[in-house]
C-alpha cells in the first residue's frame, strides 16, 4: 500500500518483471560487495589496518541498516493495524492537521480511532534511516580526508625538526628567558589572566591559523620529552604518529552508537509543528564544535602559561607538560565523542533535508519557507568545513597531550609483547613472584628490552611503523639502561604507552 491506494500483488505481476528486479538487485549487491572487498584489500596492501577496520565497521553499519529496513518491512502491516484514540493520533504533527490520503483505507476508522502509523509512513521511515546511515558515513570519510589533506602541510614543519638550524636553536644547554620564547610570547597576554577573556580570545583564535607552526613544534617537543627515551627523540616522525593515531580514532567516528541513535529519535520529535526547530536545532552542533575548538586552544594557551609560571629562565626549548588533567573530565576521548556527535547531527540534518525534498518537494510540511532551507543547507556546509579544516586537525594535535601514548607507535608484535609483559608484571607483583637476581638486568623483559630486541631482530614490521618508530633513532646503544636515572617524564614512557 502506498499513499492509501491498492497496488498490484505478485500474483498479478509478470514473472519477467519479478526476474528483472531480482537480477538488478543482486547485481547491485554483488558490485557493492566487490567494491568493499577490493578496497579492503588495497588498504591491507598499504598497511592501513586502522582504515581497514573502519571499513569493516562501515559494512557492519550498512548491514545493520539493512536489517532495520527488513524488520520495518516485515512488521509494517502489523504496526499499521494498531489503533489509537484520535486525540493521541492527531497530536504532535509536523504541520497543521491535513487530510491524510491513507484515511480512506484506515482500518481503525470503523472503531472511531486512527492508525498508530500507516504502512506507507513506515516505508518512508526505513528509507530515511538508510539514507541517514549512508550520509553519516560519507560525512565522516570526507571530513577525515579533508582534515588529513590539511595536515599534510605539517610535513614541512616535521622535516624542519631534523635540520641543523633546529638543533642549534633548541640546544639543550642553551639558557633563555621564558618570556622571550616564541611559544610563550604567543600565549602570554594580559587577557589570559581572566578566564572569560581567555575563552573569548581562544574562541576567535581557532578561525585564524588554528594550528600555528610554533604550537606544533612546541607540542611535538613536549610529547617526545614525555614519552620517548633520549636516543629515539631526534628523528621521531611526530606527524606520521598523529596521522596513524587519527586513523585509529576514525574507527570510532564511523560507528553509530546507541547514544547517537537516541539523539536521532529526539531530533525527530523536534519537527513538531510550532516548535520552529529549523531556527535552533541546526545551531546546536555548530555551538558544540565551536566550543570544542575553543577548548583545544585554551589547552595550548594554558600550557604556555604554565611554562611562564614555572620560572623566568628555560634551558633548551620550552617543554610543555602533557596530562589528562588538561581535558574535560580528565578524558581526552571526550573530545572525540563531541566531534562524533556533531558529525552525526550534521549528517542527520542534511539527510533529512534531501530526503524530505525528494519525497515531498519544497516548500513542504517539513520545509515551509526559504529561511528553513537556507539555514539547514548553510549550517551543513559551515559545520562540515569547521570539522574538516579547523577542529579535526587541531584535535589531532592537542589530543596527543594526554597522559597516554597510543600503541600505534609499535608494530603488532611489539604491542602484543608489551601487553603480555605488563600482565605478567602485574601477576608477579600480586603474588610476590619473580624476584630479580643481583646480576639480572633491571629492564630485562620490560617494554624497553622488548623494543630493543624488536629493533635489532625484526625486519617484517609494517611500513607505517617503519616511518614512525624504526627510523626514530635505530637500535639502542644501551638496551639495559636504567631509565629511572633520566630526568623528566621520559622514564615512564613505556609504561604510559600501554595504558
Amino acid at each position: 500500500m502506498a499513499g492509501g491506494a491498492k497496488e498490484r500483488t505478485m500474483e498479478a505481476t509478470p514473472t519477467w518483471a519479478i526476474a528483472v528486479v531480482c537480477f538488478v538487485l543482486i547485481a547491485i549487491s554483488i558490485a557493492i560487495e566487490q567494491l568493499f572487498h577490493h578496497l579492503g584489500a588495497l588498504l591491507l596492501r598499504k598497511q592501513k589496518k586502522a582504515l581497514h577496520e573502519s571499513l569493516e565497521k562501515i559494512k557492519s553499519e550498512l548491514m545493520l541498516m539493512g536489517f532495520i529496513s527488513l524488520l520495518l518491512t516485515i512488521f509494517q502491516d502489523t504496526v499499521s493495524n494498531i489503533c489509537v484514540p484520535k486525540s493521541v493520533g492527531n497530536s504532535w504533527h509536523p504541520c497543521h492537521k491535513m487530510k491524510d490520503p491513507s484515511e480512506i483505507e484506515d482500518p481503525c476508522k470503523a472503531k472511531g480511532k486512527v492508525q498508530f502509523a500507516s504502512a506507507y509512513a513506515i516505508h518512508q521511515l526505513h528509507i530515511f534511516i538508510f539514507a541517514l546511515a549512508v550520509t553519516h558515513v560519507v560525512y565522516c570519510i570526507t571530513t577525515w580526508g579533508l582534515g588529513k589533506l590539511k595536515m599534510r602541510s605539517w610535513k614541512d614543519w616535521e622535516h624542519e625538526t631534523k635540520t641543523l638550524d633546529y638543533q642549534f636553536y633548541h640546544d639543550p644547554e642553551r639558557f633563555r628567558f621564558a618570556r622571550d620564547t616564541t611559544f610563550v610570547q604567543r600565549h602570554s597576554h594580559f587577557w589570559n589572566k581572566s578566564s572569560i577573556f581567555l575563552w573569548i580570545a581562544c574562541f576567535f583564535r581557532q578561525f585564524f591559523g588554528s594550528v600555528a607552526k610554533v604550537d606544533y613544534i612546541t607540542l611535538r617537543h613536549g610529547f617526545v620529552m614525555a614519552h620517548l627515551p633520549p636516543q629515539n627523540r631526534p628523528n621521531f616522525d611526530f606527524q606520521m604518529y598523529i596521522s596513524l593515531a587519527l586513523e585509529e580514532d576514525i574507527k570510532e567516528v564511523v560507528e553509530i552508537s546507541p547514544v547517537l541513535w537516541l539523539f536521532a529519535v529526539l531530533s525527530f520529535l523536534t519537527n513538531t509543528n510550532g516548535w520552529y526547530s529549523y531556527l535552533w536545532l541546526p545551531f546546536i552542533p555548530l555551538f558544540i564544535i565551536l566550543v570544542v575548538g575553543a577548548k583545544l586552544q585554551v589547552i595550548i594557551t594554558n600550557m604556555g602559561m604554565r611554562i611562564k609560571e614555572s620560572g623566568d629562565v628555560v634551558k633548551g626549548a620550552p617543554v610543555v607538560e602533557p596530562g589528562d588533567n588538561l581535558f574535560w573530565f580528565n578524558r581526552p576521548s571526550f573530545m572525540l565523542f563531541l566531534i562524533h556527535f556533531v558529525l552525526f547531527q550534521n549528517a542527520f540534518q542534511v539527510a533529512f533535508f534531501f530526503w524530505s525534498w525528494y519525497k515531498f518537494g519544497v516548500p513542504s510540511c517539513f520545509h515551509k519557507n526559504v529561511a528553513d532551507v537556507a539555514i539547514r543547507l548553510s549550517m551543513g556546509v559551515i559545520i562540515h568545513f569547521l570539522c574538516s579544516y579547523v577542529t579535526l586537525p587541531l584535535y589531532a594535535l592537542v589530543n596527543q597531550m594526554g597522559s597516554s601514548m597510543k600503541p600505534v607507535i609499535f608494530g603488532d608484535n611489539v604491542a602484543s609483547a608489551i601487553k603480555n609483559w605488563r600482565h605478567a608484571a602485574k601477576y608477579r607483583a600480586k603474588h610476590g613472584h619473580g624476584r630479580r637476581s643481583e646480576h639480572a638486568s633491571p629492564l630485562h623483559g620490560s617494554p624497553v628490552h622488548l623494543l630493543s630486541e624488536y629493533q635489532q631482530n625484526s625486519a617484517d614490521h609494517d611500513d607505517a611503523d617503519d616511518l614512525v618508530w624504526a627510523n626514530s633513532g635505530g637500535t639502542s646503544a644501551e638496551p639495559h639502561r636504567n631509565l629511572s636515572q633520566e630526568k623528566g617524564p621520559a622514564a615512564g614512557a613505556m609504561e604510559i604507552s600501554i595504558k
